[in-house]
């Protein structure tokens, strides 16, 4: 079911704008599109679920990107450690007082859910 509180995005990737989702008949959400060519506000309805009469104008929610930055910590037993900042960087002694082999910084940009699918 659309929700005009959530954000989508048409699959094809066009901006998309919600007005309503209780309208009658086949297609009760009405919302706009925004055209790739000229950039302006186009009108349209889809059905309860989103789907439209052609399938790259479907409805995408669109979910919150995140970014992080992690550091891989891999020692030589074939152990790799995740953490939020370089902690063996502050102390040497680590995991049977062995030194690590590296440590990696990771800078992640995902979307919400990215890869549970």
């Amino acid at each position: 079911m659309i929700d005009k509180n959530k954000t989508y995005k048409t699959r094809d990737g066009r901006e998309v704008r919600i007005y309503a989702t209780d309208g009658g008949g086949c297609w009760p959400v009405h919302g706009a599109i925004k055209t790739k060519d000229s950039g302006v506000w186009v009108n349209y309805c889809w059905s309860a679920n989103g789907s439209a009469l052609y399938s790259e104008l479907d409805l995408i929610e669109v979910r919150p990107r995140h970014k992080r930055t992690v550091w891989l910590t891999v020692w030589s037993f074939n152990y790799i450690q995740v953490m939020s900042t370089p902690e063996w960087q502050i102390s040497k002694s680590g995991r049977s007082g062995e030194i690590p082999y590296a440590c990696i910084k990771v800078n992640l940009d995902f979307e919400e859910g990215e890869g549970c699918d």
